[in-house]
């Protein structure tokens, strides 16, 4: 391959995507108080697990710049490399890997390197990196893919059915007593990635049935013929709940592809067990 994919853990990226599509990862971290690990290193049960236990919610954190100086150069001079950053919105990842690029081109100037900003996490870096893999085997220059994905990247929908508000309200990220109202009243939330990046509230809803409808129609919402568009799911720690909402989406549209993943400690902690992430490219660019 003359270009080679780069993206980072929040991508989601299963074992068998990296080897089939020869992807390498840069790994973001997850921490536990002064315990600090790899993404990799934790499965999202083991995550789930210790999230149980600490009475310390976990933070985040993406690597230096000198870290993507070094991933970029581990890569042959002859080859181009496209990485794909976790949502600028949500990560200081993005800025890092512009400055981690921007070291190497100082020593090797003739370098080949674009840092793509795909305004998304999980399933929307996949469904990015499956374009970009299609694009590559058609044989587009690298400047022709990097205007390609950048013109996808404004019909990119990511949109999140979580299951539980817990991690929200423990993550500071919904207040306390809004949260304890909202349990109570059996609310669920469904998410989405601004077109800026951000996560913020799509829809509230009552109930996991109604949550689970609304969720599935925002793909008729935006697409008038599935049978050439792929779609990416990724659950936390969730693959029979994963299964039903499968089922209920092939009932209703016909994909060309549906792609799976289970989502990494990053994503989960904020997600939840149970939350399902779906992305898909809508028929007209996003407002």
């Amino acid at each position: 391959m003359t270009i080679q994919i780069i993206t980072d853990s929040g991508a989601d990226l299963s074992k068998s995507m990296q080897e089939k599509w020869q992807i390498k990862v840069t790994p973001l971290f997850v921490h536990f108080g002064d315990q600090q690990y790899r993404s990799e290193q934790l499965s999202t049960a083991a995550f789930l697990e210790k999230l149980e236990e600490s009475k310390r919610f976990p933070s985040s954190s993406a690597p230096g710049p000198h870290e993507y100086y070094q991933a970029f150069k581990e890569i042959p001079a002859d080859q181009s490399i496209i990485h794909f950053s976790i949502s600028a919105g949500v990560s200081s990842a993005y800025h890092h890997a512009e400055m981690g690029k921007n070291m190497l081109l100082e020593e090797e100037p003739d370098r080949e390197i674009a840092i793509i900003n795909t305004k998304s996490a999980s399933t929307g870096m996949i469904l990015l990196i499956n374009e970009a893999i299609k694009k590559i085997n058609e044989g587009l220059s690298f400047t022709n893919i990097i205007t390609h994905i950048e013109q996808r990247i404004k019909h990119l929908h990511t949109i999140f059915v979580l299951k539980t508000l817990d991690n929200l309200i423990r993550g500071g990220r919904l207040d306390k007593v809004k949260g304890a109202v909202a349990k109570t009243l059996n609310v669920k939330l469904i998410l989405h990635a601004s077109s800026e990046g951000k996560i913020e509230v799509l829809e509230k809803v009552r109930g996991h049935k109604k949550a689970t409808r609304r969720f599935i129609e925002t793909i008729g919402a935006h697409i008038s013929d599935t049978s050439r568009n792929n779609l990416v799911l990724t659950h936390c720690h969730a693959q029979e709940r994963l299964d039903e909402f499968i089922t209920t989406i092939e009932q209703d549209y016909s994909f060309e592809n549906i792609l799976t993943a289970e989502t990494g400690p990053v994503i989960s902690a904020h997600a939840g067990q149970g939350a399902i992430v779906m992305s898909f490219f809508s028929d007209q660019p996003r407002k």
